[in-house]
């Protein structure tokens, strides 16, 4: 039953925003921490920022430290990444992940392609 969706991803410009949204379902939503993931091709899958359940803290690669934002929204069960001055090398494949009763579960990935 535990399942997240992901949107908000699209082609966008250099310089431009996104923001990414994950809804999950099938667990307790706001008591699990949330993190957003990205993998290009040929690149490995990279963390690139998470928020903890328990008082909203986060974390940051430092390749989008002051660009990014994570929040997440419990009334509505959904994690938010608010994407700002978006480079080319953004681009890739975004995914959230949570893990409840002791399983990972990821979304289905959602693309941002960053071009001219």
């Amino acid at each position: 039953q535990v399942q997240l969706v992901e949107s908000g991803g699209g082609l966008v410009q250099p310089g431009g925003s996104l923001r990414l949204s994950c809804t999950a379902s099938g667990f307790i939503f706001s008591v699990y921490g949330m993190r957003w993931y990205r993998q290009a091709p040929g690149k490995e899958r990279e963390l690139v920022a998470r928020i903890t359940g328990a008082d909203g803290s986060t974390n940051y690669a430092d390749s989008v430290k002051g660009r990014f934002t994570i929040s997440r929204d419990n009334a509505k069960n959904t994690v938010y990444l608010q994407m700002n001055s978006l480079k080319v090398e953004d681009t890739a494949v975004y995914f959230c992940y949570g893990r409840a009763k002791f399983v990972d579960y990821w979304g289905q990935g959602t693309q941002v392609t960053v071009s001219s």
